[in-house]
C-alpha cells in the first residue's frame, strides 16, 4: 500500500530532527558552536480528482526535510585569561587558513605554535593583517597573525627631557640643588645626565646640566648647557620660557650617535615644571622621550581586534589586527568539521573587514564564545520529537492492522 510511505517518511523525519537534538546537546560545551533547527516540508500531494465544485481532491505523499537552520546569536563569553583566546560578540567569523584553504569560524581558542603563529586546535593558521613597527595596514593582504617571543623594539634616542622641581624660595646664595636625570642613547644605552642649580639672588638662580667623565672617558664631567633661571614673585619661572635647546651630547664612549636634547619647561597644558616656593628643593617626577631595546614579554587583543604587545622597556606596540569576515547570507554557509565553515554560492563571498567596523562584532580578548545551545529548549524539541516518532509508529501500526484485515478477506 502507498499509505505505508507516509507514516515511514514522518518517523525519518522525526528521527532525523532527534539526531540534530542530540548533536546540539552533544555540543553544549563546544566553544563557538551554533544549535540547529530542522525544517520539514509537506512531499507532493496527489490529484484524486475533483469535487463538485471542481475544488481539488488531494492527499499528502509525506514530509520531507527540507532545510536546517543554525542560530548565529551570540554564545556567553566566558573569561579564560588566556592571552591568545578571543570571543567575537555580534556579526562575523574569524578568518582561518587550512594549508591554503579559507575557513571561518566562531571558536576563538586559539593557541600558539612553534613559529609564534596564532593557530586554532586544528592548526589553522589566524590571519589578520600585518604590523611593521607597529603600523597597521588594512590594506594589504591577510596573513599569519605572529606573537614570537624573540620580538623586539629598537632603541629610541631621547630628543626632550622634563623634570617637576621647587627651588627653596629663601635658600641663601650660593646654595644648590641637584637632580639627576636619565636618558637613553642611539644604542638603547642610559646615561645620567646632571642638573645642578645655585641660587644667584632674590628670584634668580644658575642652572648647569653635566655628563658625569664616565660617559666619555673624560677626566672631569662635561658641562653640556647652562644658564639663568628667574621666577618672579609669586615663585613662577619668567625666563627662560618653553624650553631649553641646543643642548648636545657628543663624544660618547659606547660609540652612540650624537645627542640633540631639548629640556622643556613647562607640561602638556603649558604650566611651568619649575617653580620657587618656600619649600625644600626637591624633585617630583622626571619624565623623557626614549627608551631601550625591549623584548616581547606579553600580548592583549583590544576589542577593534588589534594584537598589541607589551615589551620590557615599559613600551608597546601593535603585533597585527585580527581580520573579522561577515557574509550577506550566514545560512548559506556550509558547516565543515570542527566548527569550520566555508563559503558557498548561497552565502555570498566573504567581506572581510575589522572588527567594530561596518557592522561586524567585536573582539574579547582572554576569553571564548561559548555555545548557544539552550537546554531546555532542546529537551523540549527532544520530547515533540519523540512524541511525533511514536504517532508516525502508531499509524503504521494501524496501517498494517488493515492491510492484514484485507489480506484475510481475499484469502
Amino acid at each position: 500500500m502507498a499509505s505505508f510511505g507516509i507514516p515511514l517518511s514522518g518517523l525519518q523525519a522525526n528521527s532525523n530532527s532527534l539526531s540534530v537534538i542530540a548533536n546540539n546537546l552533544a555540543n553544549l560545551n563546544t566553544d563557538g558552536y551554533k544549535n540547529e533547527t530542522l525544517n520539514f516540508g509537506d512531499m507532493l500531494f496527489q490529484m484524486q480528482g475533483t469535487a463538485g465544485n471542481n475544488d481539488p481532491i488531494q492527499i499528502g505523499s509525506g514530509v520531507q526535510v527540507e532545510s536546517t537552520t543554525a542560530n548565529f546569536t551570540n554564545g556567553t563569553v566566558n573569561s579564560t585569561g588566556v592571552a591568545s583566546n578571543m570571543a567575537l560578540q555580534g556579526n562575523g567569523f574569524f578568518v582561518v587558513n587550512n594549508a591554503g584553504s579559507t575557513e571561518y569560524t566562531r571558536a576563538g581558542d586559539f593557541t600558539v605554535n612553534s613559529s609564534g603563529q596564532l593557530i586554532d586546535p586544528n592548526g589553522d593558521l589566524l590571519m589578520g593583517y600585518p604590523a611593521t613597527n607597529g603600523v597597521i595596514s588594512t590594506t594589504s593582504a591577510l596573513g599569519p597573525i605572529t606573537v614570537n617571543q624573540a620580538a623586539t623594539i629598537p632603541a629610541v634616542p631621547t630628543s626632550s627631557f622634563e623634570t617637576t622641581t621647587n627651588l627653596q624660595a629663601n635658600s641663601a646664595v650660593g646654595a644648590t640643588f641637584s637632580t639627576p636625570i636619565s636618558v637613553v642613547d642611539s644604542l638603547g644605552v642610559s646615561q645620567t645626565l646632571s642638573i645642578q642649580y645655585t641660587n644667584t639672588g632674590t628670584n634668580a638662580w644658575s642652572y648647569s646640566v653635566t655628563l658625569p667623565a664616565s660617559a666619555t672617558g673624560a677626566a672631569t664631567p662635561t658641562t653640556v648647557s647652562s644658564g639663568t633661571l628667574t621666577f618672579d614673585s609669586s615663585g613662577a619661572l619668567t625666563s627662560p620660557t618653553g624650553s631649553v635647546t641646543g643642548i648636545n651630547i657628543t663624544g660618547l664612549s659606547d660609540g652612540a650617535a650624537p645627542m640633540k636634547l631639548t629640556w622643556n619647561l613647562t607640561d602638556a597644558s603649558g604650566n611651568p615644571t619649575l617653580t620657587q616656593q618656600d619649600s625644600a628643593s626637591a624633585t617630583t617626577a622626571t619624565n623623557q622621550n626614549g627608551y631601550g631595546v625591549g623584548t616581547l614579554t606579553g600580548y592583549s587583543v583590544l576589542s577593534d581586534g588589534t594584537v598589541q604587545g607589551q615589551f620590557t622597556n615599559q613600551q608597546t606596540l601593535a603585533l597585527g589586527k585580527v581580520a573579522v569576515a561577515g557574509f550577506a547570507n550566514v545560512q548559506g554557509l556550509a558547516q565543515i568539521s570542527n566548527g569550520d565553515f566555508q563559503a558557498t554560492v548561497s552565502s555570498g563571498a566573504a567581506v572581510v573587514g575589522q572588527a567594530g567596523v561596518g557592522g561586524l562584532g567585536t573582539i574579547t580578548g582572554g576569553a571564548v564564545e561559548g555555545s548557544n545551545v539552550d537546554l531546555s529548549t532542546e529537551f523540549s524539541n527532544m520530547i515533540v520529537a519523540q512524541q511525533g516518532y511514536e504517532a508516525n509508529a502508531k499509524v503504521l501500526t494501524a496501517l498494517n492492522q488493515v492491510s492484514q484485515a484485507t489480506i484475510q478477506l481475499v484469502s
